[in-house]
Formats: C-alpha cells, structure tokens, sequence
C-alpha cells in the first residue's frame, strides 16, 4: 500500500507529515465520508489536536492525549499509569507516537465509529 511507503521504519521515532502528505494519507485510508465527515473536517482536526506531528502529547491530570489523533488513555490506549483505563484500541499508547500511523488510523476510525462523528475531540 501506498499509506506506509516512508512512514515504518523500525527504531525510528516521530514524524511530523506535511499538509499534502496528511490529504494524501486520510483520502487513501478512507476517510472522506467517512462517519459522515469530510478529509478536510479530519485535518483539522488533526492539526489542532497535534499540527501533524506524532509525537504529540497532552497531559490532562488522570488521563493522557497521544499521537497525531490525540488518542486518550483513559478509555482507547494503555500507558500503564491511567487507572481503570479501558483501552478499546487494545494499543499500547506508546504506539501512538512512533512514525507508523497505521495503527492511529485503526483506532481514530474506531473512536469515530462508535461515536457515529467526531464528538470524541
């Protein structure tokens, strides 16, 4: 698949995508239309929520935000401090942070799936 040519190499960490590269890898991994939303709805999200980078982390005090999606560990990752986490994805939340955006792809249209939109972000 065209998706992951240059975004796995092993031990590599991070990777901040440019917009064209983000439109590209959305519209190859279906997501116009989506739950009912547009690419463009998902890149905006995705820039506010981490501007591209996959590094992105937010601490909110019980829970924590990783990755490009900013995917929370209180109910779809485990970082192995959050208590009682869910961890819906089955993903530990440090996979959300490597460059391989495969993964975050899976869980962020989980997320969207369940919640029939995108009121998760």
């Amino acid at each position: 698949l065209l998706v992951f040519l240059g975004l796995a190499l092993p031990g590599t960490q991070g990777k901040v995508f440019s917009r064209c590269e983000m439109v590209k890898i959305l519209r190859q991994n279906g997501f116009e239309g989506f739950v009912g939303r547009t690419v463009a709805d998902w890149m905006c999200l995705v820039k506010y929520e981490s501007d591209y980078n996959t590094r992105a982390y937010n601490d909110n005090g019980p829970s924590r935000d990783y990755g490009i999606f900013q995917i929370n560990s209180r109910y779809w990752c485990n970082d192995g401090r959050t208590p009682g986490s869910v961890n819906s994805c089955h993903i530990s939340c440090s996979k959300l942070q490597d460059d391989n955006i495969a993964d975050d792809i899976q869980c962020a249209k989980k997320i969207a799936q369940e919640a029939r939109g995108l009121s998760p972000w």
